[in-house]
C-alpha cells in the first residue's frame, strides 16, 4: 500500500532557521499522560498537556517513537514507519496533536528510527524467507565463516554479537541493537527510497522535522572488516556502559562510514521542500564531536546533532566544559550542536551529578547560556530525581541483560507526576506500565505552580532569558575560560554581547571584571553583579550575567 500518495502540499511560509538555538521539550509517550486508563500514555494524553509545554516558552517538542511496533525496545522497534501503534491512539489522535502543538505555537519533531526495523516488519518478513525475494538485500544479510561463527566480530550495543543466525536463509543478519531489531541495509538504492518515502508521510502530515535516531548507525562496511581491539586506557564508554564489552572496540567498520553521508544529503532534501529541520543523534565514543562537525557541516547536510558530552556520568567541571566548547569549536565550528543533561536513556541528572537545589538552577541558567539548541527532557523542569525500580518492576531488555552492574533506563523513564493526590501523580487512573515514584510526588506540576520559590518557575524564567537575548540563542561563543571553579565565555551577536560566569562549587569565589563596561542582567535567575571592589563575587552555585554597555 503507497501510503505517502495524496499528501498535502509543502508549506513554503515557515521561518526556516527557527531550530537555531531553539529550546525543544522531549516527551516519552509511554509516561507522559495516560488519556484512556490502560495505565500507558498516549497521543491523546500528549494533547492534553501541551499547554504545559508550552507555558514553559520552549519552541518545540520532540516526540519519541509512537509507531506500530511489537514494543520489544519500546517503540525503537518498528514495524510500520506509517502508522500509529493502538496503544497511542490512531493517525487521526496524532492529526489532533500536531493542531494543538500548532494553536500554541510549538513545532513538533518526532523521532524516526531508520536504521534498523522490528523483525515484525512485513520488510524483514519477507526478506528472511530466502535470498531471492523483492526484498531480499534490503537487510545486512552475510555468510557465516567456514567453522560457522558469525562474519565478523562485531558486537551489539545490547550485549553479544551483532549477528544473529537464520535458519532459513542460512544466513546472519546483522543488529546493532537488540535480535528482534535487524539492520537495514542502506547500500540498497530501494532501501533508501523507502525511508525517504516515510519522511514524506510525516512532513506531509504536518511535522515540523525529526530527531533521527543513531545516525550514525545507518550505513556499514561493505566489506565487513572486523573493529580493532580499543586500548583500556581509550575506552571511554558513551554509547554503551563501562560493563558492556561493546566498549572495547574501536567502531571503524560497523558505522559511521563515508557513504552515510550521501544519504544525509538525501534526507536534507527532503526536509528542504518543507522548510524542516532535523537534529541528528550521533554515538560514538571516540570520534562524537568530530562526526557530529561532518554531518553538520554547511546547508546539505543535518541541521544540528544531539551530543553526548553533558550526558555524562559524572558532573562536568569549568574544565571539562571548556575543554568540549574548545573541541567543538575545532571540529565543528561550521556545526550546530543540541545539548542536553538528561534524556530517556541515561539516569536523571539531578541524581547522576547528585544536584542540590542551588546545582539544579545553576546548571539550568548555564545550559540556557551555552551556543547551540536544547533539549529538556520531560519532568527535567520538576528537578525529578532517578527513579529506584525493583529488579521485579523492571521493563528495560537493556537492565535486564547487564543487572545489576547496569540497572537499565526505567529509572528515567517513569511517568510523569502532574498532581500530588492519588500515588500515580495524575499520570493515569489504570495500573501504570513502571510505578510512579513516591519521591517524585511531592514534585508534581501542581504542587510547584503553587510555589513561587519551585525550580519550575526557575525553567521559565531560563528559557525566557535566553530568548529575550539573541546573542545567547544564535551568537559565537568567546573567550572561553575558567578561573577555578568559576566558567565564564562571552556570547556575541553584531548588536549584542554577554558575558556569563558560573561558579560551580559549594563555596564562594571571586574573578575579575572582564574589560569594558558591563551592566548587570538576569537578576530574575540569581545572576550577580560586580562588587564595590570592581570584581565578581559568585555565591555558591551563582551566576554572573552581565550586558555590554557601548
Amino acid at each position: 500500500m503507497n501510503k505517502t500518495a495524496d499528501l498535502p502540499t509543502p508549506d513554503t511560509q515557515q521561518d526556516t532557521d527557527w531550530w537555531r538555538g531553539a529550546v525543544i521539550y522531549q516527551i516519552y509517550p509511554r509516561s507522559f499522560q495516560d488519556s484512556n486508563g490502560d495505565g500507558i500514555g498516549d497521543l491523546l494524553g500528549i494533547a492534553q498537556r501541551l499547554p504545559h509545554v508550552a507555558s514553559l516558552g520552549v519552541d518545540a517538542v520532540w516526540i519519541s517513537p509512537f509507531f506500530k511496533s511489537p514494543m520489544k525496545d519500546f517503540g525503537y522497534d518498528v514495524s510500520d514507519y506509517c502508522d500509529v501503534d493502538p496503544m497511542f491512539g490512531t493517525l487521526a489522535d496524532f492529526d489532533i496533536l500536531i493542531g494543538a502543538a500548532h494553536r500554541l505555537g510549538l513545532k513538533v519533531l518526532i523521532d524516526l528510527v531508520l536504521s534498523h526495523s522490528s523483525q515484525d516488519h512485513h520488510w524483514f518478513r519477507e526478506s528472511r524467507k530466502d535470498k531471492d525475494n523483492d526484498y531480499a538485500n534490503w537487510y545486512v544479510w552475510a555468510d557465516a565463516k567456514p567453522d560457522g561463527t558469525p562474519p565478523n566480530n562485531w558486537l551489539s550495543i545490547f550485549g553479544g554479537s551483532a549477528w544473529q543466525w537464520e535458519p532459513s536463509r542460512c544466513q546472519y543478519y546483522m543488529h546493532n541493537f537488540l535480535t528482534e531489531q535487524p539492520d537495514l541495509n542502506f547500500h540498497e538504492p530501494k532501501v533508501q527510497e523507502a525511508l525517504l518515502n516515510t519522511a514524506h508521510f510525516w512532513l506531509g502530515r504536518g511535522v515540523d522535522g525529526f530527531r533521527l535516531d543513531t545516525i550514525n548507525f545507518y550505513v556499514h562496511d561493505a566489506q565487513l572488516r572486523d573493529n580493532p581491539a580499543l586500548p583500556v586506557e581509550e575506552r571511554n564508554p558513551i554509547t554503551a556502559p563501562a560493563v558492556n564489552p561493546y566498549t572495547w572496540q574501536n567502531h571503524l567498520y560497523d558505522k559511521t562510514q563515508p557513504e552515510n553521508l550521501d544519504f544525509l544529503r538525501k534526507f536534507r532534501a527532503v526536509l528542504n521542500e518543507y522548510h524542516a529541520a532535523a537534529v541528528g543523534e550521533v554515538g560514538d565514543d571516540q570520534r562524537g564531536l568530530e562526526i557530529l562537525g561532518q554531518y553538520t557541516a554547511g546547508d546539505d547536510l543535518m541541521h544540528m546533532s544531539y551530543a553526548f558530552e553533558l550526558l555524562s556520568d559524572h558532573m562536568p567541571t569549568p574544565d571539562y566544559i571548556t575543554g568540549v566548547m574548545t573541541k567543538i569549536a575545532e571540529v565543528a565550528a561550521d556545526g550546530w550542536v543540541c545539548w542536553a543533561f538528561s534524556n530517556h536513556d541515561v539516569p536523571r541528572h539531578i541524581s547522576r551529578w547528585n544536584l542540590t537545589d542551588a546545582g539544579a538552577r545553576c546548571f539550568t541558567t548555564l545550559m540556557m547560556c551555552l551556543r547551540g539548541s536544547v533539549c529538556l527532557y520531560q519532568g527535567e523542569e520538576l528537578a525529578l530525581p532517578e527513579s529506584e525500580v525493583a529488579f521485579e518492576d523492571l521493563q528495560d531488555p537493556y537492565g535486564k541483560r547487564f543487572w545489576p552492574a547496569f540497572k537499565g533506563r526505567d529509572g528515567c523513564r517513569t511517568p510523569m507526576v502532574w498532581e500530588p493526590s492519588n500515588q500515580n501523580g495524575g499520570f493515569s487512573q489504570g495500573f501504570p506500565w513502571l510505578p510512579v515514584s513516591h519521591d517524585h510526588l511531592n514534585r508534581a506540576v501542581s504542587t510547584q505552580e503553587q510555589d513561587p520559590a519551585a525550580i519550575l518557575h526557575h525553567y521559565r524564567r531560563a528559557v525566557s532569558f535566553r530568548h529575550a537575548h539573541h546573542a545567547l540563542a544564535k551568537g559565537s561563543i568567546d573567550d572561553l575560560g575558567t578561573d577555578g571553579s568559576i566558567l565564564h565565555f562571552v556570547r556575541t551577536q553584531p548588536d549584542e554581547s554577554i558575558f556569563c560566569a558560573f561558579n560551580l562549587r559549594h563555596e564562594p569565589a571571586v574573578m575579575e571584571m572582564p574589560a569594558g563596561k558591563w551592566r548587570q542582567i538576569g537578576a530574575e535567575l540569581g545572576s550577580t553583579g560586580v562588587a564595590p571592589d570592581g570584581r565578581i563575587h559568585l555565591g555558591p552555585w551563582q551566576p554572573a550575567l552581565l550586558v555590554r554597555v557601548t
